[in-house]
Protein backbone atom coordinates (compact mmCIF):
# COMPACT_ATOMS: atom_id res chain seq x y z
CA UNK A 1 0.00 0.00 0.00
CA UNK A 2 1.58 3.24 -0.80
CA UNK A 3 0.82 6.41 0.93
CA UNK A 4 -0.59 9.55 -1.36
CA UNK A 5 -0.25 13.35 0.01
CA UNK A 6 -2.07 16.14 -0.63
CA UNK A 7 -0.90 19.94 0.53
CA UNK A 8 -3.68 21.84 2.33
CA UNK A 9 -1.95 25.00 1.32
CA UNK A 10 -1.50 25.03 -2.11
CA UNK A 11 -3.88 22.02 -3.43
CA UNK A 12 -1.30 19.68 -4.87
CA UNK A 13 -1.92 16.20 -5.09
CA UNK A 14 0.74 15.27 -7.30
CA UNK A 15 4.23 16.55 -6.33
CA UNK A 16 6.00 15.99 -3.15
CA UNK A 17 9.87 15.44 -1.84
CA UNK A 18 9.76 12.57 0.84
CA UNK A 19 12.52 11.95 2.93
CA UNK A 20 12.33 7.86 4.03
CA UNK A 21 14.97 5.93 6.14
CA UNK A 22 14.74 1.97 5.05
CA UNK A 23 16.40 -0.63 6.78
CA UNK A 24 16.46 -3.76 3.87
CA UNK A 25 18.16 -7.16 4.16
CA UNK A 26 19.01 -8.59 0.64
CA UNK A 27 20.93 -11.20 -1.04
CA UNK A 28 23.85 -10.21 -2.92
CA UNK A 29 24.66 -12.84 -5.55
CA UNK A 30 28.47 -11.96 -7.05
CA UNK A 31 29.05 -13.55 -10.79
CA UNK A 32 32.25 -14.90 -11.36
CA UNK A 33 33.31 -11.79 -13.00
CA UNK A 34 32.49 -9.72 -9.87
CA UNK A 35 29.72 -7.99 -10.86
CA UNK A 36 26.70 -7.31 -8.10
CA UNK A 37 23.02 -8.50 -9.02
CA UNK A 38 20.87 -7.68 -5.90
CA UNK A 39 18.22 -10.13 -5.02
CA UNK A 40 15.14 -10.34 -3.14
CA UNK A 41 15.03 -7.10 -1.11
CA UNK A 42 13.31 -7.15 2.26
CA UNK A 43 12.21 -3.82 3.94
CA UNK A 44 12.46 -4.64 7.65
CA UNK A 45 11.15 -1.19 8.41
CA UNK A 46 10.39 2.17 6.75
CA UNK A 47 10.33 5.59 8.83
CA UNK A 48 8.81 8.72 6.65
CA UNK A 49 10.81 11.64 7.93
CA UNK A 50 9.45 14.24 6.26
CA UNK A 51 7.26 15.67 3.11
CA UNK A 52 7.42 18.85 1.60
CA UNK A 53 4.92 20.17 -1.34
CA UNK A 54 6.78 20.19 -4.12
CA UNK A 55 4.89 23.61 -5.45
CA UNK A 56 5.29 25.62 -2.26
CA UNK A 57 7.75 23.91 -0.59
CA UNK A 58 5.13 23.92 2.69
CA UNK A 59 5.44 20.44 4.67
CA UNK A 60 3.49 21.80 7.46
CA UNK A 61 0.69 21.74 5.35
CA UNK A 62 1.19 18.03 3.64
CA UNK A 63 -1.47 15.88 5.00
CA UNK A 64 -1.58 11.52 3.72
CA UNK A 65 -4.67 10.73 2.36
CA UNK A 66 -7.10 8.11 3.99
CA UNK A 67 -7.06 5.04 1.79
CA UNK A 68 -10.59 5.89 0.84
CA UNK A 69 -9.38 9.11 -0.24
CA UNK A 70 -6.02 7.82 -2.20
CA UNK A 71 -8.47 5.52 -4.69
Amino acid sequence: MRTRYRCAACGNLTRFDVTVTRRTRAFHHYSIGGELNVEDTEVLSEVVEEVACRWCGSGAHVEALEDADAG
